[in-house]
């Protein structure tokens, strides 16, 4: 692939400190407000795919041609009733009450739940 006579490639300079970045296409700075995040790829023997996720950013820099396409953040609604289906109640109950951490103050046993549930789907 001729990457200089590829249309679909931009000119694409990404310059993030922290939870800031600076994006530019084609020299037209984006306004930062505009996107929540990006995500850049890349596979030998292709030019460098960025996708820009419209919406609400670790030090990271990219500059040069790539091709750009603009996402929507996937909605986290229909995986989250998956994995909650699949929750064992009684497991939960059991794993839950038998945590360290524990507590005995209001809603404790919610809190160590909602901790319990989260280390399950993070693989912990």
């Amino acid at each position: 692939m001729d990457q200089n006579n590829d249309e679909n490639l931009h000119s694409v300079r990404i310059t993030a400190r922290g939870a800031k970045a600076a994006i530019e296409i084609d020299g037209q700075r984006v306004d930062p407000g505009a996107l929540s995040g990006y995500t850049v790829s890349h596979r030998e023997g292709e030019p460098p795919q960025v996708v820009l996720y419209s919406g609400d950013h670790a030090e990271t820099a990219f500059e040069g041609l790539a091709r750009l396409a603009v996402g929507d953040m996937p909605d986290p609604g229909p995986a989250a009733a998956v994995f909650l289906s699949a929750i064992d109640a009684e497991e939960l109950e059991r794993t839950t009450l038998a945590r360290p951490d524990l507590g005995t103050g209001p809603h404790s046993l919610t809190q160590a739940m909602l901790t319990q549930l989260g280390e399950w789907a993070r693989g912990v």
